[in-house]
């Protein structure tokens, strides 16, 4: 066969949800070349869902192209990318070594991250944050989660779990967080915070926004006010040149980006923020099977 028909290698993304998992082939440039979504067994105990995956592997690559797997976990993963610590929403997760379970069945390299993290590796590569090197990525959901690239490359800290984002204090004496925090950003901006000072959903809100409901309105201006003062902390550690705002309630950024905007200007020294850009994420709930080839492709390149 000669170098002009040899196939293109290809590698496979995975988003591995409670509910769903998701599955994405992808050429080198990011191209999506078949994707595919099954349910997630239930329960969802480690060797089902491991059963479930290698299935639908067979089903979207049954020509054994795809030269490796990257899989994004809901929940922290170790340093190596190798073993989900604990994965959120799936039964019995601990300590779990899938990216070696994969590697046995599959017979392919296999390799873990964050979902969060997954989703900002996406956004990096193809999405909001293509033109930047050092950036965040924020999801604003059930949770708050979050993603640092430097230079271009996934910071994940010396034990895997670097980037809880939404753990960062923003108030001393504010609402107990699961995470043993009290006053963390995410009980001030995830969907449930949403839900707890309002009653209502970030949909509804956003929807009363845009008829002019003015305490709707007022409602954002304060969230983007809040979001901002957690931002600034951020920028002063990381001075990135973007931020990402991704998850559900960002359907509703327009009506609390100019308040990030302007709650930035106020607690950053221009030094920290020059050229910095507030984006959207645009890449959707596809983010995840995104970042998880681009984890693949990363480790095809490094070995």
């Amino acid at each position: 066969m000669s170098a002009a028909n040899l196939p293109l290698p290809q590698v496979i993304g995975i988003d591995l949800g409670g509910t769903a998992i998701k599955f994405g082939k992808f050429a080198q440039d990011g191209t999506c070349l078949a994707s595919l979504s099954v349910a997630t067994p239930q329960p969802a105990t480690p060797h089902a869902v491991v059963g479930t995956i290698v299935e639908a592997i067979a089903q979207i690559d049954p020509d054994q192209q795809c030269q490796a797997i990257g899989v994004g976990t809901p929940g922290p993963v170790d340093v190596s990318g190798r073993i989900a610590r604990v994965a959120i929403n799936l039964h019995n997760w601990r300590d779990v070594p899938l990216a070696d379970w994969l590697e046995t069945k599959t017979d392919r390299p296999a390799i873990l991250a964050n979902d969060a993290n997954c989703a900002g590796l996406g956004e990096a590569w193809l999405g909001a944050g293509r033109h930047f090197r050092n950036l965040i990525l924020l999801t604003l959901g059930t949770g708050v989660g979050g993603a640092v690239i430097l230079d271009g490359n996934l910071f994940v800290g010396h034990q895997g779990t670097a980037a809880e984002l939404g753990l960062i204090t923003l108030n001393l004496d504010g609402p107990p967080c699961n995470s043993g925090n009290y006053g963390s950003l995410e009980q001030y901006v995830s969907v449930q915070a949403i839900r707890r000072r309002t009653g209502l959903e970030p949909a509804q809100l956003g929807a009363l926004a845009k008829a002019g409901d003015l305490k709707a309105l007022t409602f954002w201006q304060q969230y983007g006010k809040e979001l901002g003062a957690g931002l600034a902390s951020l920028i002063y550690v990381l001075t990135p040149e973007a931020i990402i705002i991704g998850g559900g309630v960002s359907a509703s950024a327009e009506f609390f980006l100019p308040n990030i905007h302007t709650e930035i200007e106020c607690r950053v020294l221009p030094s920290s923020r020059t050229g910095l850009k507030i984006l959207t994420a645009e890449l959707g709930n596809q983010a995840g099977i995104v970042g998880a080839a681009r984890l693949a492709w990363n480790k095809l390149e490094r070995d």
